[in-house]
């Protein structure tokens, strides 16, 4: 996550991230870099990181002649990342820095990946013109939003908004609804800003997760709303665990829960 007031983990939230959110985010990482087409030996940065999944991803295919740059504004989910074993391939540069003024130069990377950091960033227009601006020429961005809400989102919320208050499940929702740009939004966005070639595409994956009533508290601690969860007692949050459960029981598999989800990816060109 990236710069978004009132939306940033803290404290152990940021290991309870790559915990327990990676699970489902890391599901999306593969579409991301297929449709960038990575190519060995060149400069990739990772805006608003998070935990280095995608960096770690891109690092692998660009290879050791490679160059991979992590940015984020939260120190905690740099830290998490930083202590991950290195895997092969490029080395990674992990940067604190904001999305709306990226300290680093002009025309610095021949790529630019962003996995559901848009919507977050307080000044969007901003941000998209500081990738244009760190991007060499005809270098291109690969930047995803969610399209909307999955059923898992949906039964936290109902879930939230039960045990927890109104207030709570909107600050939940925002992530997914509020805060998000449609297709539409996103692509004259990326236009005006600069951007040629635009395109905004979406795509629909079925994501797993695994004992899901074990799932959703540690991926909620890891979350802005971890404070409300953290209030509700150990009987209340057993109790909101299993009204998410029972919410998502249509998309009940033998292990755990399958449901579809949904993102607009958007490319462009410098």
């Amino acid at each position: 996550m990236n710069d978004q007031s009132g939306y940033q983990v803290s404290g152990s939230g940021a290991e309870m991230y790559e915990r327990y959110a990676t699970q489902y985010m890391g599901q999306w990482v593969p579409d991301l870099v297929e449709v960038a087409v990575l190519q060995p030996g060149e400069r990739v940065l990772d805006l608003a990181c998070g935990t280095g999944l995608v960096a770690r991803r891109a690092a692998a295919l660009v290879g050791a002649a490679g160059q991979v740059t992590g940015l984020d504004i939260n120190a905690g989910m740099l830290a998490v990342a930083r202590a991950m074993p290195p895997e092969s391939g490029a080395t990674i540069k992990w940067v604190e820095g904001s999305a709306v003024g990226i300290d680093l130069p002009d025309s610095s990377f021949d790529v630019i990946l962003c996995q559901q950091g848009l919507q977050f960033f307080p000044d969007r227009d901003a941000a998209l013109r500081e990738m244009l601006r760190v991007l060499v020429p005809g270098g291109r961005v690969v930047l995803s939003v969610w399209k909307s809400p999955s059923p898992y989102n949906d039964a936290v919320g109902v879930a939230l908004e039960r045990l927890a208050g109104e207030e709570t499940a909107a600050k939940y929702r925002a992530g997914r609804l509020r805060l998000v740009p449609d297709a539409k939004a996103l692509y004259n966005m990326m236009v005006a800003a600069g951007f040629r070639a635009v395109e905004v595409r979406p795509r629909t994956k079925i994501i797993h997760l695994p004992a899901i009533e074990t799932f959703v508290l540690g991926h909620l601690a890891g979350h802005p709303v971890a404070s409300a969860i953290s209030a509700l007692g150990k009987d209340g949050r057993t109790a909101f665990a299993r009204l998410v459960k029972s919410e998502l029981h249509p998309y009940a598999v033998s292990d755990g829960v399958a449901y579809p989800d949904e993102a607009n990816v958007a490319t462009a060109r410098r």
